[in-house]
């Protein structure tokens, strides 16, 4: 029996429960983001950086790899705080 159905009075949540819900949606939203982030950075550095797969990667593959990773999560970054600030300033105009 899931949480869902087994809710007293009638099946209605009361506000702690909605709110539990949500912050249970919010972190797994919160988590599949961060799986899909990692996920792409590991697919686009990999591609630009390893060019003959093998057992190892040699130096400058790590190297290439570091540095790729770090300006892509720079470039999330920056898009995120940027999206955050606009949604901000959008609320405010509510």
């Amino acid at each position: 029996m899931d949480s869902f159905s087994s809710q007293p009075s009638g099946g209605k949540l009361d506000s702690a429960q909605r709110g539990q819900i949500m912050e249970q949606v919010k972190t797994q939203i919160a988590l599949a983001n961060a799986q899909e982030l990692l996920q792409r950075m590991t697919d686009k550095c990999f591609k630009k950086c390893v060019s003959k797969p093998g057992t190892s990667l040699d130096s400058s593959e790590q190297k290439c790899l570091a540095f790729c990773m770090d300006r892509y999560m720079d470039a999330w970054n920056t898009v995120s705080r940027t999206y955050n600030q606009r949604l901000q300033r959008e609320h405010s105009k509510m």
